[in-house]
C-alpha cells in the first residue's frame, strides 16, 4: 500500500464534478449548501448539511434494479465504499463523487413528514418502498439523526410494506419496530456482505461494520423471523470473486433465505476513483484486476446496457454466474424470500377515507 494512502476513506481525492461549470455560476446563497469552488482539503472530518426536499419517495425507472420505489434519508455516505454506484449522484448536488461523497452528508430531516404525506395521498397504491435505493439508511449519520427509525414508525402506522438495504449493524437498534412490521409481513431486509476477509473489507469499505458483526446481524434478524436476503455485491474479479461459494455458505448458516449478487461496473467518475484507489492499495495486482473487470464488460470498465450492466458477460462473468447457481443449489435449496404484504395498507386506507 502506498505511503500517502488516506486511511479511513475509500476515495483518495475529489474527482472533478462534471457539472462544475454550471455550479460555479450559481448564487452564493445556494452554494452555501453545495459545492464551493477552490475549497481546500479539510481535516478529513465529516460534515452534516441539512437540505429540505419537496418529496422523498422516488419511482425507480431502471428495469433491472429490482425495486419499484425507493427513498433516501441521506445523500452521500460515510461508509466510503470505493465501488459505490451512488457516488455519481453526489455531483447533482454540486459535490465531488470522491471524498465529498464520504465527508459531506446531506440530511433530509423532513423525510418522515414527506413519507407520511405520500402514504396519506388518495392516489397512492401500496408498493414496497426501499430504504435506501442509493445510500445506506443506517450509515453513521443515522445514529445522530434517527431519520430511518422515524420513517419505519410511519410505515408501521400505515401498515405499509418496506424494504431495507444496509451493511450496518445499527439496524438492530430498531429491532422493536422490525418485529412489529414482520408480524404482518411488511418488512424485508437486505444485508450486504462483500468479503469474509477483514483486510479486504477495511480497504473496500473502510467505515462499515466488520464482517463478523454483519453475519451476527443476519443471525439475530433471522432468529426474530425477519426475512433476510444477503447482498453479495459487488463481485469484483481478482478481489472477492473467489469467495462467492464461501460467502453464500456463511450467510446461509446464519439464516439468510436467499442471496443476490452483481458483477462490479465502474460507471461515471467511479472508474477513475476505483483505478486510483486500486493502484494505491493493491499496486502489485492492479492491472490484472482492471483487465478482468474489463473482460466482463466488453473491454471497458462500465456497461450501461440494461439487463447486462450488472451481470457482465464473457468467460469470467459466466464462471461467476455458474458458481452462484451451485451456491443456491447447495446452500439455499427450499428457501424463498417472501413477498411483502400490500393488503393491510389498502384496508387501512379505505377505513380512513370512510371517516370522511
Amino acid at each position: 500500500m502506498n505511503a500517502d494512502y488516506l486511511k479511513g476513506r475509500g476515495a483518495q481525492h475529489n474527482s472533478r464534478n462534471k457539472f462544475q461549470e454550471f455550479y460555479s455560476e450559481m448564487r452564493e446563497d445556494f452554494l452555501e449548501y453545495c459545492w464551493k469552488e477552490g475549497e481546500l482539503a479539510d481535516k478529513n472530518k465529516t460534515e452534516y448539511l441539512p437540505i429540505f426536499p419537496k418529496s422523498i419517495v422516488n419511482k425507480v425507472t431502471s428495469p433491472d434494479v429490482g425495486m419499484a420505489y425507493s427513498m433516501n434519508p441521506y445523500q452521500g455516505c460515510e461508509h466510503g465504499c470505493i465501488y459505490c454506484y451512488a457516488r455519481n449522484t453526489h455531483e447533482f448536488w454540486g459535490y465531488s463523487a470522491g471524498l465529498d461523497f464520504e465527508r459531506k452528508i446531506l440530511i433530509k430531516e423532513n423525510a418522515p413528514y414527506l413519507l407520511e404525506e405520500k402514504l396519506k395521498s388518495k392516489n397512492w397504491k401500496a408498493e414496497t418502498i426501499v430504504l435506501s435505493g442509493n445510500t445506506d439508511c443506517y450509515q453513521p449519520a443515522e445514529k445522530i439523526f434517527e431519520i430511518t427509525r422515524a420513517c419505519l414508525a410511519v410505515f408501521l402506522k400505515y401498515k405499509h410494506p418496506v424494504g431495507i438495504i444496509t451493511k450496518n449493524t445499527l439496524i438492530l437498534r430498531d429491532l422493536d419496530l422490525l418485529r412489529e412490521l414482520t408480524k404482518d409481513g411488511l418488512i424485508g431486509v437486505n444485508i450486504s456482505v462483500t468479503s469474509l476477509s477483514e483486510k479486504t473489507r477495511r480497504l473496500l469499505e473502510p467505515r462499515t461494520a466488520t464482517i463478523a458483526k454483519r453475519l451476527e446481524t443476519i443471525k439475530i434478524l433471522s432468529e426474530n423471523n425477519i426475512p433476510v436476503n444477503a447482498m453479495l455485491a459487488p463481485i469484483i474479479p481478482g478481489i472477492n470473486s473467489h469467495e462467492l461459494l464461501q460467502l453464500a455458505r456463511a450467510v446461509s448458516e446464519k439464516g439468510a433465505l436467499s442471496f443476490a449478487f452483481t458483477v462490479v461496473r465502474l460507471n461515471g467518475a467511479i472508474g477513475m476513483l476505483f483505478t486510483d484507489w486500486l493502484k494505491r492499495t493493491m499496486p502489485d495486482k492492479a492491472n490484472k484486476v482492471l483487465h478482468q473487470i474489463e473482460s466482463c464488460h466488453g473491454g471497458t470498465l462500465n456497461d450501461n446496457r440494461f439487463g447486462i450492466r450488472n451481470k457482465g458477460e464473457g468467460v469470467l462473468a459466466k464462471q461467476i454466474h455458474d458458481l452462484s447457481k451451485i451456491a443456491k443449489r447447495r446452500y439455499f435449496n427450499g428457501r424463498t424470500f417472501p413477498k411483502l404484504n400490500k393488503d393491510l395498507y389498502e384496508v387501512y386506507k379505505q377505513g380512513q377515507w370512510k371517516l370522511f
